[in-house]
């Protein structure tokens, strides 16, 4: 059981942390999802056989944890819902996957060569299956995409769940056909040379996504998704290019000159891409509490991902389980506020981003009487009630504080550019 902490002269239990309600389209989508997983399994167990599907299972699961944690591990300031990265990871072993074969089936019944399906409709086909996911999540869910760094989150998930699937249909087959050997060749070149090469591939549309939705022209708005697509498509045909027409040798030449290097250059991106967000943390969360909607003293504890932890440690310490998840659910609530005022500064906000500020405001001075904070170290201890741990009431900072981020009314329609 968690320990209670002290505001004022009065003891404050963690609250309960706030969830949201399931939405219908999440319930459609994984129900969908799921259907597609159950019909591609009855698939792989009828080619060939439980044993055999069970295997290349297992191999093509191998190669992706690395890249999956890596994933979460840049996507740590503003992480994307639990919901939302299985359903990226979903389609792109499903839907997307079924679009490309759908489509490539029917370039090959109009005639086309096999090396034609190859180098032109299968980067044209699956690019546009796998990157319809964060297109959608742009349009139906706006909110959740707020840069570079969620388009490329979202664009490599998705690449990983396609890349799985793919790896398995490759790898059964080279079992039916080529025996072990052939499969372990498969494996080597698929699953521990290139594991990345599809989430490399749709990356490119998640930048030019990314970009689109920083950006305040909509000429920038329709081209730059439109020329990251392009982008992939080349990125893929190259690949497939190589492959199909250099051989072995000139496979990997374009493998070590071109793709390592790319490999490098997108998480060099990526890093710098959560540099800005941090930055913009720090920023935002600073203009918010000149209005008066977040304690100056808390900003370090959510703009600095090291001070995160050292927060949430020391909530742990201190009040338990209980009082982590609702630090944690604070500092998310006022990463989401900061985000948000960021949009409206910059001109890129929802319509609705009143409604949405004071739902963040609400849901912050819910939590806050739970939260427990590192004591401010200018503040002299305090040996009264609460303990050696606690601070004298009305001091400021720590558990003790009383402040709450609810102002006396909503926000107001913003003036000036770089205020509400």
């Amino acid at each position: 059981m968690s320990q209670p902490a002290w505001s004022g002269n009065a003891l404050v239990r963690p609250p309960t942390p706030v969830r949201r309600r399931v939405s219908v389209l999440t319930v459609v989508t994984m129900l969908v999802l799921g259907l597609g997983s159950l019909l591609i399994a009855f698939l792989l167990f009828v080619s060939g056989g439980p044993v055999d599907a069970v295997v290349t299972v297992v191999l093509a699961a191998v190669s992706f944890p690395l890249l999956i944690l890596l994933c979460f591990w840049l996507d740590r300031y503003e992480p994307e819902p639990a919901r939302y990265r299985i359903a990226a990871l979903g389609w792109g072993a499903v839907i997307a996957v079924g679009i490309g074969l759908v489509l490539e089936a029917l370039a090959g019944l109009a005639g086309a060569s096999p090396a034609t399906i190859a180098v032109v409709f299968a980067p044209l086909s699956e690019e546009l299956g796998k990157g319809l996911f964060p297109l959608l999540v742009l349009l139906l869910r706006r909110h959740q995409l707020h840069g570079i760094l969620d388009g490329i989150v979202y664009a490599v998930l998705v690449g990983i769940g396609f890349a799985f699937t793919e790896d398995v249909l490759y790898y059964l087959q080279s079992l039916v056909q080529g025996g072990p050997g052939g499969l372990v060749s498969t494996f080597i070149l698929r699953g521990v040379l290139s594991p990345f090469a599809h989430p490399l591939f749709t990356s490119a549309t998640g930048v030019g996504l990314g970009i689109a939705v920083m950006s305040r022209s909509r000429v920038v708005q329709v081209v730059a998704p439109l020329l990251g697509y392009v982008v992939a498509v080349l990125l893929h045909a190259t690949w497939n290019g190589s492959a199909t027409f250099g051989g072995t040798e000139g496979f990997f030449v374009t493998y070590l000159l071109a793709f390592l290097p790319l490999l490098v250059l997108l998480v060099i991106i990526a890093v710098w891409a959560r540099r800005q967000e941090g930055r913009m943390l720090t920023r935002a969360l600073q203009e918010c509490a000149q209005m008066g909607w977040v304690s100056p003293s808390e900003i370090r504890w959510v703009s600095t991902l090291s001070d995160r932890v050292t927060a949430r440690k020391y909530a742990r310490q201190v009040g338990g389980k209980a009082s982590v998840e609702t630090l944690r659910d604070y500092q998310q609530a006022l990463t989401e506020m900061a985000f948000l005022h960021n949009r409206v500064v910059s001109g890129t906000a929802p319509d609705d981003f009143n409604q949405r500020m004071y739902d963040i405001q609400w849901r912050a001075a819910v939590l806050r009487p739970g939260v427990i904070l590192p004591p401010d170290p200018s503040v002299p201890r305090y040996l009264g009630p609460g303990g050696p741990g606690a601070l004298p009431p009305g001091s400021g900072g720590g558990a003790s504080q009383t402040w709450s981020p609810i102002p006396g009314h909503p926000p107001q329609q913003p003036g000036p550019p770089a205020r509400w």
